[in-house]
C-alpha cells in the first residue's frame, strides 16, 4: 500500500499544530508587551468575565471560557484580586460555587486595556483582509468544536458594562480612529 498521502497529510497535520504552538506563545508575548498592568492571560480573563452573565460568573464556566484548567484559572483570578481588578464572593445561585466580579479599578483598567487591544488586533493581523480573517475565524471555529464542547467566544459585545467608565467613550474613539487609519478604511 502507498502511504504517501497518508504521510503528507500527517506531515501538514503536524506541521499546523507545531505552528499554532509557537504562534499561540508569539501571540501571547506581543500581547503583554502592549499592556502595562495586565499579561494578555489576565486580559483575557477579564474579558471571560465580562462576557459571562453577572450571576454566572463561576470559576467552572470562566475556565470554560477560556479553554483552561480551573487550576490555572484560579491562579489568575487569584493575582487578579490581589492587584484588586476582580472580587470573589458566594454565588446567590449555588451556595458551593464562588462568583468573580470585576471592580471599578478593574473595569477602569479594562478601558486602558481596551484601547490597547485595539493597536494590538491591527497590528498582529495587518496582512490579513477581511475575507482572511473571516475564513481564519471559521477554520478556528471548526477545530475548536471538534472537541464536541460548548462553542466558547467573545463573540457578545460588552462594552455596555464599560460605558460609565471615565474616558471609556474618548479611549473607543481614538482607538476606532486610530484602527481605521492603520487598516485603511474608508467611510
Amino acid at each position: 500500500m502507498d502511504y504517501s498521502k497518508a504521510l503528507r497529510e500527517l506531515h501538514l497535520m503536524q506541521q499546523n499544530y507545531a505552528t499554532f504552538f509557537s504562534v499561540t506563545n508569539k501571540l501571547q508575548a506581543q500581547g503583554d508587551s502592549y499592556f502595562e498592568k495586565l499579561t494578555s492571560r489576565q486580559y483575557m480573563t477579564m474579558l471571560a468575565v465580562a462576557h459571562l452573565p453577572e450571576d454566572n460568573t463561576t470559576l467552572i464556566n470562566i475556565s470554560r471560557e477560556l479553554g483552561t484548567s480551573k487550576q490555572s484559572a484560579q491562579t489568575l483570578i487569584t493575582n487578579l484580586e490581589k492587584k484588586g481588578y476582580l472580587i470573589t464572593g458566594a454565588s446567590k445561585r449555588d451556595k458551593r460555587a464562588i462568583n468573580v466580579k470585576i471592580t471599578e479599578l478593574g473595569k477602569q483598567i479594562m478601558v486602558e486595556c481596551g484601547e490597547k487591544v485595539v493597536t494590538l488586533m491591527s497590528d498582529i493581523f495587518n496582512n490579513f483582509t477581511s475575507d482572511d480573517l473571516e475564513t481564519l475565524w471559521r477554520l478556528l471555529k471548526r477545530l475548536d468544536s471538534g472537541k464536541n464542547e460548548e462553542q466558547i467566544g467573545f463573540e457578545e459585545n460588552v462594552n455596555y458594562k464599560f460605558e460609565d467608565q471615565k474616558g471609556f467613550q474618548e479611549a473607543q474613539i481614538r482607538a476606532l480612529n486610530h484602527f481605521v487609519s492603520k487598516r485603511n478604511i474608508s467611510e
